[in-house]
């Protein structure tokens, strides 16, 4: 439990809970779930330019990342094609993956097909389930998807002044502008109680929020004077209680919810608001593909990693489907913005092409 861990080594409850948001980010268990241990660790592990434990701001925003990565895998001869949505892996008559079909009908073939898709569209959706061993496709079927994650973008006209840490008189961002704020988090009993109304099918009352302030450190997000904000809160259930739908009231309210969260620590915050984008579970599931709305692809839990990850014998990049590798945030170690899933499953596609 990171309760237990957090107890040993630290007395201040608002310490406490600041870690404890690491354990539980993206997923839906509490600091007083078994297992919410982990999740931390995985926060935290690996370095950043030398600094163990560190994170570090894209410039240009996440997709700044994924473009980097194209232009280097395009200056090594790789032909990319985006909006091309696949219909399924197509496959020889032995069985092997032969390339990807596309919905328009076109045939890419290829001697190694590499999926960044979660294992449910992976596997149950691009690949002919006559092709894989029933025991597979059921413990794909199995895995924990939950996510207590609604992500809230937000456009502001001025930078947000804190009652603790009020703004300097020229606007200009302060060191706490520039991190992570954790909002309604002053003790671990608060996040528990948040995760606890989620598993009831009601999205809490008091979110845990993650707040950040991107162009604070990349000005050229947003016009001068003006920012953006990026809010990572939860816990909102994918399902809501009795069945309700998670329309545009429910998603409205629940934002509405949020800003008076942030307006009791920032007064003035709401009155800055310009636009806000609101992505539910279900809006993560159908515009990101993320099975119920889950960053990680499934959840980490302990029964989820390591060797089971994505399912028991699999964990090594090579699926029940010869030439088909798994190579994103459902592959092992998981999720998160490292990299070690796909630089692991390459190598292995590598080995296995050098042998075709």
């Amino acid at each position: 439990l990171l309760g237990q861990i957090l107890d040993q080594w630290f007395e201040s409850e608002p310490l406490k809970a600041t870690l404890a948001t690491d354990a539980v980010i993206g997923a839906m268990a509490s600091p007083h779930t078994p297992g919410s241990g982990y999740v931390l660790l995985h926060h935290v592990m690996g370095e950043l330019e030398g600094r163990r434990g560190a994170w570090g701001y894209v410039a240009g925003g996440m997709g700044a990342l994924s473009q980097a990565i194209a232009g280097a895998a395009a200056a090594r001869g790789a032909h990319i094609f985006t909006e091309k949505a696949v219909c399924h892996v197509l496959l020889g008559k032995d069985g092997r993956a032969q390339g990807v079909v596309l919905q328009d009908g076109t045939e890419v073939r290829s001697k190694l097909v590499l999926s960044n898709a979660s294992p449910q569209i992976t596997f149950l959706e691009l690949t002919p389930q006559e092709e894989l061993p029933k025991d597979f496709v059921q413990r794909i079927q199995q895995i924990d998807t939950r996510s207590p994650v609604t992500k809230i973008n937000v456009a502001v006209d001025r930078l947000p002044s804190f009652l603790a840490a009020p703004n300097a008189r020229d606007g200009r961002p302060l060191p706490h502008h520039q991190c992570a704020s954790h909002l309604n988090c002053e003790d671990t009993h608060l996040l528990h109680q948040a995760f606890a109304e989620a598993t009831h099918g009601h999205p809490s009352r008091r979110p845990m929020i993650e707040l950040c302030i991107p162009s604070a450190l990349d000005p050229g997000l947003a016009p001068r004077g003006c920012h953006v904000v990026s809010l990572f809160t939860q816990y909102t259930p994918s399902v809501l209680a009795g069945g309700q739908p998670w329309d545009e009231q429910a998603r409205n309210a629940y934002a509405d919810r949020v800003f008076d969260c942030i307006e009791a620590y920032a007064p003035g915050f709401k009155a800055s608001v310009i636009g806000r984008d609101i992505l539910t579970p279900p809006d993560l599931e159908r515009i990101f593909g993320l099975p119920g709305g889950n960053i990680f692809h499934g959840g980490m839990s302990l029964d989820q990693l390591y060797f089971a990850r994505p399912a028991p014998s699999y964990s090594g990049y090579r699926s029940p489907v010869t030439g088909l590798y798994l190579c994103g945030s459902g592959a092992h170690p998981g999720g998160g913005v490292m990299g070690a899933a796909g630089r692991n499953a390459a190598q292995v596609a590598l080995e296995d092409f050098k042998r075709l």
